[in-house]
C-alpha cells in the first residue's frame, strides 16, 4: 500500500512540473530592425545648366566686287561668350540616361578684316574694318552613359545632335586706304539668320547631393555648321560664316522625380518557438 502510495504521489509531483514549465514566460526573441533598400534611381528628371564658351569661328567668306569673287575675310575672329540652357529627361537604368536641351549662346562680338581696292581710288589699297556679333539658340537630343558610382561621384559620357539657330547682327563695314589717305564711307550690310546642323560630345562627373539631387560638372564640344551671315550692300556682300565649334565649361543640377523612392518594407516572418 505505502508503494502504491509513492508511486501516486511521484507521478503527480512530475505532471505539476511540466504544467509549471509550460506556465512559464517565455523569454521574447528580439526581432531584427528592419532591412531597407533603395530601388535603382529611375524616371524623368529636370536640368540647368551655366557656363562659359571658347568660341572658335571656323572662318567666313563673302562675295567681292561686280566680278562676284568669292574670297575669305583676311582675319575673322569670334570672341567668347556665356552660356546658359535647361532641359528634361529620363533616367533609364543605373548605366543609361536621355535628355532634350535647348541652350542659348549669348552676344559673341565679331572683329574680321578684308583687303581690296580703295573705292574712292582704285589705284589704292585698302584693308577693311568689320564688326559685327551673333547669337545661338541650340536644341539638342542626347544620350549618356554613366560609368559607375564611386563614393559620390558618377562619371559620365555622352552625345547629342540636333540644329542651331545662328543669328548674325548687322555687319558694319570701314575701308580706309593703307597709306592713310582716307576712307570709303561705312557700310552696313544686315545681318542674316538661320538654322543650322549641330552636334556635341559631352564628358563630366555628377556629384550627389541628396538622394534626388545631383550637380553636375562637365565638358561640351558643340559644332555648328555654316550658313548665311550677311546680305548685298554697296557692291560687297553677301556672306557665308563656314561654322563654329564651342568648347564649354559647364556647371548645373539635376532634380530627379521619385529619387528617394525605397523598396516596400516586409516584416521578417515570426519567429518559431520550441517548447
Amino acid at each position: 500500500m505505502k508503494r502504491s502510495l509513492s508511486g501516486i504521489f511521484a507521478a503527480l509531483l512530475v505532471a505539476s512540473n511540466v504544467y509549471a514549465a509550460d506556465l512559464a514566460p517565455q523569454e521574447p526573441v528580439p526581432e531584427m530592425p528592419p532591412e531597407v533598400t533603395v530601388t535603382e534611381a529611375t524616371g524623368w528628371y529636370l536640368r540647368g545648366d551655366v557656363g562659359y564658351g571658347f568660341t572658335d569661328l571656323r572662318g567666313a567668306k563673302y562675295f567681292q566686287g561686280s566680278n562676284a569673287d568669292e574670297v575669305n575675310f583676311t582675319t575673322a575672329d569670334l570672341r567668347d561668350a556665356l552660356t546658359v540652357g535647361g532641359g528634361v529627361g529620363y533616367q533609364v537604368n543605373s548605366y543609361l540616361r536621355t535628355d532634350l536641351t535647348l541652350d542659348y549662346l549669348a552676344k559673341a562680338d565679331f572683329r574680321g578684316s578684308t583687303r581690296g581696292d580703295c573705292g574712292f581710288d582704285p589705284t589704292l589699297s585698302c584693308t577693311s574694318r568689320d564688326i559685327s556679333s551673333l547669337t545661338a539658340w541650340t536644341l539638342l537630343a542626347n544620350a549618356y552613359v554613366d560609368l559607375g558610382t564611386y563614393g559620390y561621384f558618377t562619371p559620365y559620357v555622352g552625345a547629342g545632335i540636333g540644329g542651331s539657330y545662328v543669328k548674325w547682327k548687322n555687319l558694319n563695314n570701314l575701308s580706309c586706304a593703307d597709306d592713310g589717305s582716307g576712307c570709303d564711307g561705312e557700310v552696313s550690310h544686315g545681318g542674316k539668320g538661320s538654322w543650322r546642323f549641330a552636334y556635341a560630345l559631352m564628358a563630366g562627373a555628377s556629384i550627389d547631393v541628396t538622394c534626388n539631387v545631383k550637380a553636375d560638372i562637365g565638358y561640351r564640344y558643340l559644332h555648328i555648321d555654316g550658313g548665311d551671315m550677311f546680305g548685298y550692300a554697296s557692291n560687297g556682300g553677301p556672306g557665308r560664316d563656314k561654322g563654329l565649334n564651342v568648347h564649354e565649361a559647364r556647371i548645373g543640377a539635376r532634380y530627379l522625380f521619385g529619387g528617394c523612392a525605397t523598396a516596400p518594407y516586409e516584416p521578417p516572418p515570426a519567429p518559431i518557438v520550441y517548447k
